[in-house]
């Protein structure tokens, strides 16, 4: 089996690896290792061989006794501590020292803003549609000794009770609501996952709903729904436009009911309106014609087309 580098660097932040060996600790077993190799050599014929030996594997016990001793954690770490099993306490940031083989450091502890993505896929909300959801929590470790002590993996665990509690909330939510209410949901999910590991020593800072995914059949039934919605209001804004251009019709008749000149100028204005445009088609009623002496103005407006129009040579 092999093991690429990512995968070694997440052993040496668990139990698998116990060591979590500093540049300066393997400097100063190089250094041991080579004042040994060049004291033997130095002291070779000058003294017994079993002496040389002795002087030798003293100073690689020493160097790995050293290099198994200094420890560094980064600025952002916390090296939890145990002293044959039992834990004594959180060592860094910086520079510390253990005792080799007395102390242990199972894990460290990163104490960043942590981001774990995590989805509920197809499960069913209030009114039976099944939905995907994804999202994304942020959270950081505030209490690393809670976070060691209380749960064997924390991060496995959070990432499982932020599942858990966005199926939960799925599950009595209906369709719309959660469309229209993510807000809401990332809300409720800071405090429900927030509850359940406080106690770990974690807190949420905040959970985002990235993206929403439902069936392809409804998402076009829901289109079709919008459409049908849209074109509703339109013919109702038209309805409405007809009913006040109605009555503004009808407060200008009232103007024109004891006025019949008034009526007749009005009648000549739209006729004459109709005419400007050359291949104008004009339908008159014939009572307008009659009680407004529009026939003979027709006639006229024709007569004076007649005249106007250039004459062809035979």
């Amino acid at each position: 089996m092999t093991i690429k580098l990512p995968e070694i660097k997440a052993l040496l932040r668990t139990n698998k690896i116990d060591q979590h060996i500093s540049p300066i600790a393997a400097t100063i077993f190089a250094i041991f290792l080579a004042a040994a190799i060049f004291g033997a050599s130095q002291m070779s014929g000058k003294i017994p061989e079993g002496w040389i030996g002795t002087y030798v594997t003293t100073l690689t016990l020493l160097g790995t006794l050293c290099m198994y001793s200094i420890k560094v954690a980064a600025q952002w770490e916390k090296a939890v501590t145990l002293r044959l099993g039992k834990f004594m306490g959180l060592r860094g940031p910086g520079l510390f020292l253990i005792v080799p083989l007395i102390d242990t450091i199972p894990t460290w502890v990163d104490q960043r803003v942590m981001v774990t993505p995590f989805a509920a896929e197809k499960t069913l909300t209030k009114d039976t549609v099944p939905v995907d959801v994804d999202a994304v929590l942020f959270w950081v470790v505030w209490d690393a000794e809670k976070a060691v002590l209380e749960v064997a993996d924390y991060r496995t665990a959070i990432a499982w009770s932020a599942q858990t509690a966005l199926r939960d909330i799925i599950g009595r939510m209906l369709l719309a609501d959660i469309l229209v209410g993510r807000s809401a949901i990332d809300a409720e999910l800071q405090h429900i996952i927030d509850e359940r590991t406080t106690p770990w020593g974690v807190t949420v800072q905040s959970v985002e709903i990235r993206d929403i995914v439902i069936p392809q059949d409804l998402e076009d039934a829901m289109s079709r729904q919008a459409q049908a919605e849209r074109e509703r209001q339109s013919r109702i804004i038209l309805g409405e436009s007809e009913e006040q251009i109605a009555g503004s019709f009808a407060k200008a008749s009232e103007s024109y009911i004891n006025n019949p000149t008034a009526l007749h100028l009005r009648a000549m204005n739209m006729l004459f309106e109709g005419l400007k445009e050359k291949g104008a088609l004009v339908i008159v009623p014939s009572s307008a014609v009659e009680t407004m002496n529009l026939g003979g103005l027709s006639g006229m407006v024709s007569l004076a087309q007649q005249n106007t129009a250039p004459v062809k040579d035979k």
